[in-house]
């Protein structure tokens, strides 16, 4: 049974992670590190909870003697590492706080397992030879890209960070790779698009759609709408970091992405209607549609115009395909949300 640290698993994309990964494995116990910030919620891991190959800890990534104990009690023998302020909002108004956790606690976290799992650099202790930190992080670390469609995130873009968030993962990303080309720690870096489906916070672009059009309030939409963002379904990231961390090449990066480029008007647009066959005109507070709840707000600073990757190198050299479509992926989206506001 080998001990797999994985941190910030009671956020979006980490609670999504841990059941899928318990039912597909029986030979891993999951070691759940996260410090509960306004972004975590132990309710989305209630089905986990007790689980017997399952343990939460809460606790800070950046506190190295926390860090240091969990891998001497339970040996770990891996590290996935999803724990990250990740709001880029919040960037913009307290920056500090991101740097301290992207940037100090990621190296907390490599610096612990490099010691722990190794004798001198490029040299692996003989019972944590095949021991490797894999480091989660986003699209936002590669800037914006143009307006031309064959214009895509690869893995050899050069970052061009542009919000206090991206430059805190964009920093995260350079720590791990450091520790790849001086100490020889067995790492790999996936890079995603923007995640959407079940357990995502609620100041989120698409709960946000949700839960504002069924409460009747204005949906907020940041300057003309227009910006492009592609996006992936969690289980299918999901899936994607299952088959990186076992199978990815030593030291490379992959991209994750939907292939579903949309604006952030047509997102609106499809919850909306979604929305108005689902929900009767009763409970409609008064609307004929939710689409005329649409509001346009000041934009935000630092505002990217369009992120798309391009997964090819996942794709081929892994065989990873994404399960779900947007279509697909948005009509379980809301019905997990519905589900949620209305009970």
């Amino acid at each position: 049974m080998k001990s797999i640290l994985v941190t910030g698993c009671a956020g979006f994309i980490g609670s999504n992670f841990v059941p899928y990964f318990l039912e597909k494995y029986d030979d891993y116990r999951v070691i759940n590190l996260d410090l509960l910030t306004y972004a975590g919620d132990l309710d989305n891991l209630k089905e986990v909870q007790d689980h017997p190959r399952y343990k939460f800890i809460k606790g800070d990534i950046c506190n190295r003697n926390l860090v240091e104990f969990i891998f001497e009690e339970y040996d770990i023998q891996g590290v996935i590492h999803f724990a990250a302020e990740s709001h880029v909002d919040n960037s913009i108004k307290n920056p500090g706080v991101f740097v301290e956790t992207n940037v100090n606690g990621t190296y907390t976290l490599l610096d612990v397992a490099k010691n722990f799992w190794m004798e001198k650099p490029f040299v692996y202790k003989k019972e944590y030879q095949n021991c490797r930190f894999h480091h989660i992080s986003t699209d936002e670390v590669y800037g914006t890209l143009s307006d031309d469609p064959n214009d895509l995130f690869r893995e050899d873009t050069p970052y061009a960070p542009n919000s206090p968030y991206s430059a805190s993962k964009a920093s995260s990303d350079m720590i791990v790779r450091s520790y790849k080309e001086t100490y020889g720690l067995n790492t790999v870096i996936t890079n995603c698009s923007n995640n959407y489906g079940p357990k995502q916070h609620d100041e989120k672009l698409i709960p946000t759609i949700i839960r504002n059009a069924i409460n009747g309030n204005p949906i907020p939409i940041y300057g003309d709408g227009k910006n492009i963002r592609d996006w992936l379904y969690v289980l299918d990231h999901c899936k994607g970091i299952d088959l990186v961390y076992h199978d990815g090449k030593n030291g490379e990066t992959y991209n994750i992405g939907g292939r579903n480029e949309r604006t952030n008007l047509q997102i609106v647009d499809t919850i909306c209607s979604i929305l108005d066959q689902r929900v009767s005109p009763v409970d409609r507070i008064g609307k004929n549609s939710y689409k005329e709840l649409i509001t346009f707000v000041e934009d935000r600073a630092g505002h990217d115009r369009r992120y798309a990757i391009d997964a090819t190198k996942l794709e081929n050299e892994l065989g990873w395909v994404a399960d779900e479509n947007f279509d697909s992926g948005i009509v379980k989206t809301i019905e997990w949300y519905l589900s949620k506001y209305y009970n």
